[in-house]
C-alpha cells in the first residue's frame, strides 16, 4: 500500500446503497455515511428525513488513488442511481436523496463535469442530468446504526429489494474487470 490517501464525497439516494457499493472496490479504505450540502448543524437522521434540512444523505470515501481513480468511483456512482431524477431515487423522495458530487478540489470538478457532459449524457439522451456538482460542504456522520448497515442487516427487505441487486451488479462488474 502506497499510504496515499484521498477523499470523495458522493450522495446518489439513500447512503445505504452507496455505502454498501462501495465497501467492495479494491482501494476504497473506508466508507462513512452521513450529511452534507446543508445549512443545519450535526444535524440528525431524523432532521435530515424532514427534507428541510438542505442536507443529503451522502458517503465520505477514504480512497488510495494509486489503487482506484476518482473517475472510476465516478463510474460506479453513475452506474447504481439514476442522475435524472430531481430530488429522487426509486421510492425515496426529497431533496435529502438527490444526486451530488460535493469536489474536494478542482481536479475533481473537472472530472465530474467531464463525466457528466460527456458519457453520462450520452447514457440517458434526451433527459436531464440533475447531478449537482458542488463544493465540498461540512460532513456530518451518521449515527451509528446507520453505519455497516446493509452488512449487518442484509435479512431487512429494503436491503434484498433495492441494495442486493446494486451490489450483485457491481460484484459482477468487478468480476469481469478482473478476469
Amino acid at each position: 500500500m502506497s499510504g496515499e490517501r484521498a477523499v470523495a464525497t458522493l450522495a446518489g439516494g439513500c447512503f445505504w446503497c452507496l455505502e454498501a457499493v462501495f465497501e467492495l472496490l479494491d482501494g476504497v479504505e473506508s466508507v462513512t455515511s452521513g450529511y452534507t450540502g446543508g445549512h443545519l448543524e450535526d444535524p440528525s437522521y431524523q432532521d435530515v428525513s424532514t427534507g428541510t434540512t438542505g442536507h443529503a444523505e451522502a458517503v465520505r470515501l477514504e480512497y488510495d488513488p494509486t489503487r482506484v481513480s476518482y473517475r472510476e468511483l465516478l463510474d460506479i456512482f453513475f452506474s447504481i442511481h439514476d442522475p435524472t431524477t430531481l430530488n429522487r431515487q426509486g421510492a425515496d423522495v426529497g431533496p435529502q436523496y438527490r444526486s451530488a458530487i460535493f469536489y474536494h478540489d478542482e481536479e475533481q470538478e473537472a472530472i465530474a463535469r467531464e463525466m457528466i457532459d460527456g458519457w453520462v449524457r450520452d447514457l440517458y439522451p434526451g433527459q436531464p442530468i440533475v447531478t449537482e456538482v458542488v463544493p465540498a460542504a461540512e460532513f456530518y456522520e451518521a449515527e451509528p446504526e446507520h453505519q455497516e448497515y446493509y452488512r449487518r442487516n442484509p435479512e431487512v427487505a429494503f436491503c434484498q429489494v433495492v441494495i442486493a441487486p446494486k451490489v450483485a451488479k457491481v460484484r459482477e462488474r468487478l468480476m469481469g474487470a478482473r478476469g
